[in-house]
């Protein structure tokens, strides 16, 4: 039996994919907690590989992202693009505590 190839290039998983989406809406609609949570629960591969997509993507990375539908949302998304921040470094963190 052969074995596929593994990608060496972070995974985006469903879960992720589906949090995202809920932050992104809820920070839409002005719901700092719902965006919270749904940010919280991203994994640190996922956020990777959001972040390697979505700068070519769209033009921009996440904060960025955030920043701008705060121009439009309010304070509610700015704080959501700092908690971006933060989960991101955290995940960095989690990863170089599995690491070493």
């Amino acid at each position: 039996m052969s074995q596929l190839p593994m990608s060496t290039t972070p995974q985006i998983s469903l879960m992720a994919s589906a949090e995202l989406r809920d932050a992104l809406t809820a920070i839409e609609e002005g719901k700092l907690a719902a965006a919270v949570a749904a940010l919280t629960a991203i994994d640190s591969e996922s956020w990777k590989a959001i972040e390697s997509r979505l700068g070519p993507a769209i033009g921009m990375d996440l904060r960025s992202l955030f920043l701008g539908v705060s121009a439009r949302s309010g304070e509610a998304a700015e704080a959501a693009a700092g908690l971006a921040n933060s989960a991101y470094a955290s995940g960095e963190a989690t990863e170089n505590t599995r690491t070493h």
